[in-house]
């Protein structure tokens, strides 16, 4: 549960999202409230609240019986019921701008100036949504990881508009829930999330395009290789330790070769010594050099236990892919 005071929470649409957001804050100890306009979804939302909740205990992920728990959660039929009071609201519905725009509209109403009106939008920026609306100082996008009670980043990206004491409580609401909020400088679509993902998804059908993979292989090297690292160091961090000297040695020894592959696709943004330096002045504020080869050592133990924990789990994933086929 969360050390600070309750907040009473508004969810907007109750698919996939909008059930993994109230488990992120029903178990951060908030009254939570989903609303949907479709009955069956409504319907839906307690039982696959209650299915996900049971798999975190099961895993040791909660601090508390499941059902105290879902018990913070509820559903309601209407928008006003929901948002009644609600420090932060969070609207879950489809990608799509004339939607959201609706959505927001109606929220602009029904709630009071603090009131923080976020959207999981994962490529429109808040500034479409917000255009021409009065609510739009309060308006910004809250992008989370799929499912966010398992991925707990979140991007909050404010639109030149949003008032700064809105993007701080948000900040403050999703750190205490146990997410790790990042607050992106300036709008862009995707973001920083789908925009690094996208970039090596286009890379990816690109080589399958070309001939040059098969699918299988190229998730291999994903899943076998970049993926061990990437689930506990960024790029950054994970080029700044393969290469002794750091990220700027880094840059000098690869970046030619970088610069060739993102011509070769059309792409030219080479890394000007400009923002080498940058980056480096930031890495080495993260991490001094003299304290490389720790940090070199913590990753190596890092990766240890990832591959003592696979280890450990691949014979009873071989068995449940077995079943499957069967099936």
């Amino acid at each position: 549960m969360s050390e600070t005071s309750p907040e009473r929470i508004a969810i907007i649409g109750g698919g996939s999202i909008g059930v993994a957001f109230a488990v992120v804050f029903a178990r951060a100890g908030h009254r939570t409230i989903i609303t949907d306009p479709d009955p069956q979804r409504r319907a839906a939302v307690p039982s696959e609240l209650a299915a996900r909740l049971t798999s975190l205990d099961a895993a040791g992920l909660l601090t508390e019986d499941p059902e105290a728990v879902l018990a913070r959660a509820t559903v309601t039929s209407t928008v006003a019921e929901a948002v009644d009071g609600a420090t932060l609201v969070q609207e879950c519905a489809p990608e799509r701008l004339e939607i959201k725009q609706e959505v927001f509209r109606e929220l602009g109403e029904l709630t009071g100036p603090d009131t923080i009106l976020a959207s999981s939008s994962s490529a429109i920026t808040a500034s479409r949504t917000a255009d021409g609306l009065e609510c739009a100082d309060r308006i910004l996008v809250a992008h989370p990881g799929n499912p966010p009670y398992l991925l707990p980043v979140i991007e909050l990206v404010p639109t030149a508009d949003t008032r700064p004491e809105i993007v701080e409580a948000a900040h403050r609401i999703y750190a205490a829930a146990g997410m790790s909020p990042v607050t992106v400088a300036r709008e862009v679509e995707g973001f920083i999330f789908n925009r690094l993902q996208g970039a090596v998804l286009r890379e990816a059908y690109a080589l399958v395009r070309d001939g040059v993979a098969t699918v299988e292989d190229i998730d291999t090297v994903v899943r076998d290789g970049l993926g061990r690292r990437w689930s506990f160091m960024g790029p950054f961090e994970t080029v700044d330790l393969n290469t002794r000297g750091g990220i700027s040695s880094h840059a000098q020894k690869m970046g030619p070769a970088y610069e060739r592959m993102g011509a070769e696709r059309g792409q030219h943004d080479p890394w000007t010594p400009d923002l080498v330096a940058e980056v480096n002045h930031q890495r080495r504020a993260l991490l001094p050099l003299d304290q490389w080869e720790d940090r070199v050592a913590w990753r190596d133990q890092r990766l240890i236990e990832l591959a003592q924990t696979l280890t450990r789990t691949a014979p009873s994933i071989s068995r449940k892919s077995e079943h499957d086929n069967d099936n």
